[in-house]
């Protein structure tokens, strides 16, 4: 059958109606005349392939990847720079959209900006699955000698390091040019189990002992260097394990936190929460005499010490519900808030405090549009408005979407 595609949704397929059927294209882009095949059908919806082009987008190009929709990655490549920064910049409107918040009208958030950098070598964590990349909807591995996304390092170790000879199983690897050492790639070793011995509450450098039935506050050392990575992120070092989390795109990473400390005044005390290893944290005491850091990750919290060594700071080895629950209130005022949740969004404990106390400024970022744009409801039904807005865009050719919003308390005028 030929369509015409309207427009892209989340998750970067286009979409069109057939007698009233919602119909999803992968690697289609809005406008085009296609003939199209349906390969799964719902009740409410269809999903399609294409069988020809009839009339292509002006923006549709050729994918320079050779391993383009084999590869269960990219998905956007087949679609002009300029042109796939706009539709991403549309699939966040439309998220805020279906939650009731228009982004750009009635003071929420402004026009959309963009936090951006090269569309290509600009990845530095991947897993690795038997040495290559899955394929796409599949366990199948890919047999690659190169990603166009990756960065030099990492390419340089895919072209030097035989298929055959990489690790197997399931293998985390970091590589960049940022990191401080000869050694510019990092392979997961076998795994070693940090120290969890000691309960104690950590304020800066001094360490109180807390009489704890159970490890809530933790403070330990890394035990397994082999997996450390340190690199260089503006104008600190910053430390953390290979096998955890940390941003993929650490030029516009560098960007993003320079927009969060930008747009948040100066204050005495600073909540991060959902700090990890603290790579926002050791920057926000550039505006804030004390940073409040609770991670409930006890392996990264290792790295956040490490990390915040000389800054005035408390760590909580804590979920945010159970922080919410028995320590928010014995730190006073807080005068700002950073959160970045994981992609299930806040715990309500969480978005139900920051309700509550009405902290003056919260910079919230995020990996799931979706489930802040679910968050930012409830946020700007208590008071809340947004500021700004900004695509944060760390997967050029992907249709992956995070982002950052300014929120604010609203004065008694309503401004």
């Amino acid at each position: 059958m030929t369509i015409i595609t309207d427009k892209i949704v989340f998750g970067g397929k286009s979409f069109a109606k057939i007698n009233g059927k919602s119909v999803f294209i992968p690697y289609a882009i809005p406008g085009e005349q296609l003939e199209i095949e349906i390969v799964k059908s719902k009740n409410d919806w269809d999903e399609a392939k294409i069988i020809k082009i009839l009339k292509p987008s002006p923006s549709r190009i050729t994918p320079p990847c050779k391993y383009y929709e084999e590869c269960g990655g990219c998905n956007m490549m087949h679609i002009e720079s300029s042109m796939q920064k706009k539709l991403r910049m549309e699939m966040l409107y439309e998220v805020f959209l279906q939650n009731k918040i228009e982004l750009g009208k009635d003071g929420n958030g402004g026009n959309i900006e963009i936090a951006e950098g090269n569309d290509f070598n600009y990845r530095c964590r991947f897993q690795l699955n038997n040495g290559g990349l899955c394929k796409r909807e599949s366990n199948e591995t890919i047999q690659i000698d190169e990603c166009l996304c990756a960065e030099k390092a990492v390419n340089d170790y895919l072209k030097s390091t035989a298929f055959t000879e990489r690790p197997k199983g399931r293998i985390h690897i970091f590589g960049s040019e940022r990191i401080i050492s000869e050694k510019k790639v990092i392979i997961e070793e076998q795994k070693e189990e940090f120290s969890n011995k000691t309960s104690q509450r950590i304020i800066g450098n001094k360490k109180k002992k807390l009489n704890l039935k159970s490890n809530n506050y933790f403070a330990g050392t890394v035990q397994n260097e082999t997996n450390c990575v340190t690199l260089r992120l503006g104008d600190k070092d910053l430390s953390f394990d290979a096998r955890g989390f940390f941003q993929s795109n650490l030029n516009v990473f560098e960007k993003v936190i320079n927009l969060i400390i930008e747009n948040l005044h100066s204050g005495e005390t600073v909540l991060d929460m959902y700090s990890g290893c603290g790579s926002i944290s050791v920057f926000l005491a550039k505006k804030f005499n004390k940073v409040l850091l609770v991670e409930h990750n006890r392996d990264a919290l290792v790295y956040a010490e490490k990390n915040m060594s000389g800054i005035n700071h408390v760590s909580y080895g804590l979920s945010g519900k159970n922080w919410v629950e028995n320590c928010s209130n014995s730190e006073g005022k807080i005068d700002a808030c950073v959160v970045d949740p994981p992609r299930l969004g806040m715990e309500k404990e969480v978005l139900n405090y920051l309700c509550k106390a009405k902290i003056k400024q919260i910079a919230y970022l995020s990996c799931n549009p979706a489930t802040q744009a679910r968050d930012c409801k409830k946020l700007l039904e208590n008071g809340y408005i947004i500021k700004k807005t900004y695509l944060c865009d760390f997967y050029p050719n992907t249709s992956h979407i995070e982002s950052l919003l300014i929120l604010e308390q609203k004065s008694e005028n309503g401004d």
